[in-house]
């Protein structure tokens, strides 16, 4: 009994979390069934913690002098990396969000080496990595987004290798969303996320990438940026067909919510960063019907198509996604 009450508390914590950090994805998650909604929070909790460790933030927002923040990031992600690997190893750390994963972890059959590819995304912003090409970028999204997906696809019941890379495929979708609409915060704290290809093209110094002068030119890379993640999202959409109905539908509505964030900024143009990218709460209502339909179309007429190829498509190498 002592034990379920952990358990519990545990949940509550978690499911706590996702709804003070991501509106976006607590609503998408209440769609799925009771046991997978559960295993999204217990994810969702490890993901967020590690996040705001590295970034010295509390549930996405910073607590902190930045360049005291900088200065820990690595003693904080060497931290997070032996917490996590005892987690995985069954050994109790103490830490609800360690306890979180260890748990959906072995529930699901997880393998272990995504929560530690998810770190290495981490060790990327730690390092300040830049990106020179899109093929570099979308690397980083992989590790920062589309393992995400491929651990959330475990705990939808998916196994077979296709499936997996579309799930990832969604994933770097929605990070080069989140990137187009922070671009510009993003610099002004240090980070560069757009391939240095594009803003030399562009006539963009790195360095001046936020300036107001530079909004016009900015657009353009990012629209470019917005059209590389539509491919990715056509491709995610071709693993609904795997998932259950519920799964699918979920996975759906969050999909089409964080694809709003970017045509948002698409629309807006060189003022897409005057004020932070919202989706209105009509759009998201519309998308627990879209995203239905969506799910059942995929379920059904879906299962009969032909399954279209990864064409010019980022993709991991070994080891195997299954």
């Amino acid at each position: 009994m002592t034990e379920e009450r952990g358990a519990d508390r545990l949940l509550v914590r978690c499911r706590e979390a996702i709804r003070l950090g991501s509106l976006s994805f607590a609503g998408a998650a209440r769609v799925f069934d009771p046991g997978t909604r559960e295993a999204a929070y217990l994810l969702y909790a490890w993901c967020r913690h590690c996040d705001d460790q590295i970034d010295g933030e509390l549930l996405g927002l910073r607590t902190g002098d930045a360049s005291k923040v900088a200065g820990a990031q690595r003693q904080r992600l060497e931290g997070l990396v032996d917490l996590t690997r005892r987690a995985l190893d069954g050994k109790s750390v103490g830490d609800p969000a360690f306890e979180a994963l260890g748990r959906v972890v072995r529930q699901h059959g997880i393998p272990a080496i995504y929560p530690f590819e998810l770190l290495e995304g981490f060790a990327m912003d730690v390092d300040g990595r830049r990106y020179r090409n899109l093929e570099d970028l979308l690397q980083y999204c992989y590790h920062v987004a589309g393992v995400v997906g491929l651990m959330m696809a475990h705990v939808m019941g998916v196994r077979e290798e296709t499936a997996l890379r579309r799930a990832a495929d969604l994933g770097i979708a929605l990070q080069l969303t989140n990137i187009a609409r922070d671009v510009v915060d993003d610099a002004r704290a240090g980070r560069l996320y757009l391939p240095l290809e594009w803003l030399e093209q562009a006539g963009i110094e790195p360095v001046e990438l936020a300036l107001p002068g530079n909004r016009e030119r900015l657009g353009g890379v990012v629209r470019r940026l917005l059209d590389e993640a539509e491919r990715y999202y056509a491709s995610g959409d071709l693993g609904l067909r795997s998932l259950p109905l519920r799964s699918a539908w979920a996975v759906a509505v969050a999909r089409g919510v964080y694809r709003e964030i970017g045509q948002l900024v698409r629309s807006r143009g060189a003022l897409a960063w005057e004020a932070r990218a919202v989706v209105p709460r009509r759009l998201k209502l519309a998308w627990l019907v879209r995203g239905l339909a969506q799910a059942l179309s995929a379920r059904t007429l879906g299962r009969w198509q032909q399954e279209s190829p990864r064409t010019n498509l980022w993709t991991r190498g070994a080891p195997s996604l299954d």
